[in-house]
């Protein structure tokens, strides 16, 4: 049977011979075979690469003699003469310890080695997933050198580069085929959600730093490729099934699935297809931290408390002012208490009870990702490619911003039609989204408490039975502050909704099916975008430089139905596009590689942008191996299309979006706390717009101040306001400053990296507070009367009249990052391999000149990650441990600000090949005997994986 499979073999390689075609098989020296082999036509733009079993099949049509270039990962490259195409080629490579001689596309849109690149690139390939001591190749990108990743849920995670890190890393660009990866509404990606299946996966190329001369506004911070497996090179059915579990202390110990399927056929030398289906279930990583936002230290016996992971207490209230409004209105005479017992009641706020965030979701954690293509080549070879390529990815998880959002039934889809061949690509696709049953957990808490007791009533109650206790000499136990606030809340609580029962569950699904804020908390989306660009290599029409040329277009069109965005009345529509060139040439025998291009870039709103990008590659050494590199580039990044129409109540504050006609379009009518006097006559309720957010707000700081000095000291307590002076968001900018040297030095492998960047006009977050009435202005008088403006504020903020607001704008304060990066690899011992890689990460922000702003940082000063393994340690045996630790490092956001801990993780794995059944079984276990850690502040820690893989070629 054996000897019939090769004859088949033989006969259909004769076959494709006769029709321009060259191919054989990529072995090492025992034989084995060398999957994702690049095999590449030197001096030409015509590769492929070997499928499961080291086979290639490469169409042609080039005058005999010519040659081929074969690379891999810890191979020697190398090169054959094909003489005849008749021959069927035998390729034997040989193992060397030099990880840079890969070819990567993604620094320059052209195909050149990793030690060529002008600028840093990080490699994952197929034996480096294979290898891989993760629960997916995803979470293996962890591993590689600049690569920080931030968990905020089992099946949510972002990966970031080189600082500035965020949950919604909007700085970053994921590409899964060429098309951006990110979601229309959201602006960032979802992590692997809806990307590759891991069975599909055929290479990921990693660019840290500003990409924006070649890729665009949002490819700031860096940009990430996935690449999938062309069904022409891997046929076949691939399977795989994953059996573990997940622990974790909070959650306890629960099964993991993961399994997927991958199938490919090439019908001829015109026409391929594949499709890929993955399901993945487990239970998430329950959040658990309750200690206050706001107050580090504090607990639930603090009156105004408010949890990271507990929601429907940001609902917080004066109780000094509300027992006022109760003597005014007579309620507080029919609650029997004598008016002169509103005076025990203490000038500060209180918060209702609220609810864990456990209690407000099943943790269940899901993906599923289905994808199909299908691949049409007119001429027979890779001179014309035509791919039509659909993905659809949903499933739950759980996304943290200024809030924690529960992603139900989440589903997003892809379509691509591309056309490819020698030296061009034009592709244009659509991303859409739908929100299923998603829904945010802070307004899920808010309006559960208020389908049993509304607010008024609540704090109606507290406020009487804390008077009431406080006031009562005959009782000890509560005529004092602590008593008191526990004796009303207990009583305020009474009929409380508790979880578990029917009456709760009852609520609860109420709830997160009514999208208004007001009484409930789904969120609603079906935006899409629409994207298209091109590129195109000039190298065999000019001969004196490589040149390219490239554009885009891309339009938005928002439609969450006045949920998220101001697009109550329609979507928004909103576009961007832009175009660039490149020019390469080398010199000096070859040894001096120039590389220069520039991007312009417009968008909708905002004026255009250059993007410049310069580079110098020299190769020292008798074999060109020592490359120093030098680069200067330029970034930008658009704001997004929250920055500019986003209208987003997250409880404690709205999120304004600075788009001029967004501030008209977002309003809200609000119940204004009575007795005003006479500094207020306008009526029981105020519309508030954006208008007011940014014209007519104090610094939410300044607020802060004055409210813990105006009952001692109003005059020095007014003197501490200061207004909000907010220009509308416009785009930052970076300047990006790199050195680099790769090289093979005694065996090893050597990647060195040093980067300094200058932002300017840095996007951030400002909080405002904007009074119901009255005219802002820095040091309002406060013994100003009823007539006078900025008195009239203060008697606002002092009665709980103003609302606050999250604006987008730019800092003018410059802020600077910079940082050092070393990675080392290579065999200490016949096929032990070792590597280890170091970052360093520092920022400079003059936060005295801007104490407002928060630029988010969010990166450990130094990070170590190392691995050591054998893939031969006997036959058919292999095994991987990996192993990281980083620093402690400040973490701010709009949800919580804090200290994430340092954390020291280990991961290993071992593999056993079965050749006769084509399969590898692999047991791997996360973070062994460690610590459960956090990546994220406000999202569950992360605890223990285990579990045995069953992988099936074909």
């Amino acid at each position: 049977m054996k000897n019939g499979l090769i004859l088949l073999f033989l006969f259909f390689f004769g076959l494709n011979f006769a029709q321009n075609s060259v191919g054989g098989s990529v072995v090492e020296k025992s034989n084995l075979p060398v999957a994702g082999a690049n095999i590449q036509v030197v001096g030409q733009n015509v590769t492929t690469v070997a499928d499961s079993d080291g086979r290639f099949l490469l169409s042609v049509k080039l005058i005999l003699p010519f040659e081929l270039e074969v690379s891999s990962v810890g191979f020697v490259t190398k090169r054959v003469k094909v003489s005849s195409l008749k021959q069927l080629m035998g390729i034997v490579l040989e193992e060397e310890q030099n990880v840079l001689n890969e070819i990567v596309v993604s620094a320059s849109r052209t195909p050149e080695r990793v030690l060529e690149s002008p600028v840093t690139i990080e490699r994952m390939g197929i034996s480096d997933v294979k290898k891989s001591a993760s629960a997916t190749f995803y979470d293996g990108l962890e591993n590689l050198k600049e690569v920080q990743m931030n968990t905020s849920s089992l099946t949510f995670k972002s990966i970031n580069t080189r600082g500035f890190a965020t949950v919604a890393n909007t700085r970053f660009m994921q590409l899964v085929d060429g098309m951006d990866n990110s979601s229309p509404l959201l602006n960032f990606v979802l992590g692997n959600m809806v990307g590759v299946s891991e069975i599909d996966v055929q290479s990921v190329e990693l660019l840290p730093g500003a990409s924006s001369a070649l890729y665009g506004a949002n490819a700031f911070n860096g940009i990430m490729f996935m690449n999938s497996k062309s069904p022409f090179n891997y046929q076949g059915i691939t399977t795989y099934v994953k059996y573990g579990q997940t622990s974790q202390k909070a959650a306890g110990v629960n099964d993991f699935v993961d399994y997927g399927i991958r199938m490919a056929h090439a019908f001829d030398k015109h026409f391929a297809a594949k499709a890929n289906f993955t399901y993945m279930r487990g239970t998430d990583w329950f959040a658990t931290d309750y200690n206050d936002r706001f107050f580090a230290g504090r607990n639930r016996t603090n009156p105004n408390y408010d949890g990271v992971n507990v929601y429907g207490d940001e609902v917080s209230t004066n109780i000094y002012n509300v027992g006022q409004k109760m003597v005014a209105s007579g309620a507080w005479t029919a609650a029997g208490l004598p008016s002169g017992f509103a005076e025990y009641l203490p000038k500060e706020n209180v918060s209702r009870t609220g609810y864990k965030e456990v209690d407000l979701t099943d943790n269940k954690a899901s993906n599923t990702k289905i994808d199909l293509a299908f691949h049409f080549r007119p001429f027979g070879d890779e001179k014309l490619e035509v791919i039509w390529l659909s993905k659809f990815g949903f499933g739950n998880a759980v996304y943290q911003g200024a809030n924690r959002y529960y992603l139900n039934n989440f589903f997003m889809q892809q379509h691509k039609l591309e056309f490819k061949g020698k030296n061009f690509f034009l592709r244009g696709y659509t991303t859409s989204e739908d929100g299923g049953q998603s829904y945010d957990m802070l307004f899920t808490g808010i309006n559960v408490n208020r389908t049993w007791k509304s607010d008024e009533t609540w704090f109606g109650t507290y406020a009487a039975n804390y008077a009431g206790a406080y006031g009562n000499p005959l009782s000890p136990l509560y005529n004092n502050a602590v008593g008191a606030h526990a004796y009303a809340r207990s009583q305020a609580d009474v009929g409380r909704l508790m979880p578990g029962t029917s009456a709760f569950k009852s609520a609860f699904n109420s709830v997160i099916a009514e999208p208004d804020v007001l009484s409930g908390s789904k969120l609603v989306d079906n935006s899409k975008i629409y994207h298209s660009d091109a590129n195109y290599n000039f190298k065999d029409l000019v001969k004196f430089a490589e040149i390219q040329i490239g554009g885009s277009f891309r339009e938005y069109q928002l439609n969450s139905h006045g949920r998220i965005y101001t697009d109550a009345n329609g979507p928004i529509h909103y576009n961007e596009y832009g175009a660039y060139t490149q020019l390469m040439k080398k010199f000096m025998d070859e040894r001096l590689k120039f590389t220069g291009s520039i991007r312009y870039d417009k968008s909708q709103n905002f004026k255009g942008n250059y993007s410049p990008r310069i580079s110098l590659v020299y190769a020292a050494g008798e074999n060109k191996q020592h490359n120093l590199r030098a680069s200067f580039q330029t970034g930008f990044r658009n704001p997004t299309t929250q920055d500019q129409y986003i209208g987003f109540n997250v409880g404690n504050a709205v999120l304004i979006g600075s788009a001029p006609d967004n501030l008209s379009r977002y309003s809200e009518i609000l119940q204004v706390n009575t007795p005003t006097g006479q500094f207020f006559n306008g009526g029981a309720t105020k519309e508030m717009t954006g208008e007011e957010a940014y014209g007519n707000s104090y610094l939410a700081s300044s607020v802060q101040a004055f409210v813990a000095l105006a009952t001692s000291n109003p005059i020095a307590a007014s003197d501490l306001l200061r207004k909000a002076n907010v220009d509308y968001v416009k785009p930052e900018r970076v300047r990006a400053f790199e050195l680099g040297y790769r090289s093979v030095v005694s065996n090893m492998s050597v990647d060195v990296s040093a980067y300094y960047n200058i932002y300017n006009d840095f996007i951030g977050n400002l909080t405002v507070i904007s009074p119901f009435y009255g005219v802002v202005q820095d040091s309002p008088n406060p013994l100003g009367g009823p007539t006078d403006p900025g008195a009239q504020t203060l008697h606002a903020l002092q009665n709980d009249n103003y609302r606050a607001y999250q604006l987008y704008t730019n800092t003018d304060v410059e802020i600077k990052s910079f940082g050092f990066g070393l990675g080392l690899n290579r065999k200490v011992y016949k096929d032990y391999e070792v590597g280890v890689n170091y970052n360093y990460a520092e920022f400079n922000f003059n936060q005295a000149k801007d104490p407002s702003f928060e630029a988010g940082f969010n990166t450990p000063k130094h990070r170590v990650k190392a691995s050591f393994g054998n893939e031969k340690l006997f036959k058919n045996f292999g095994f991987n441990v990996s192993g990281r630790w980083n620093t402690d490092y400040k973490w701010e956001s709009s949800m919580v600000d804090g200290i994430v801990k340092s954390a020291t993780v280990f991961d290993a794995q071992m593999n056993y090949s079965i050749p006769s059944l084509k399969s590898t079984l692999k047991i791997v276990a996360a973070n062994i005997g460690g610590k459960e850690y956090m990546q994220v502040l406000g999202a569950g820690r992360i605890g223990h994986q285990y579990f045995v893989s069953w992988v099936i070629n074909p």
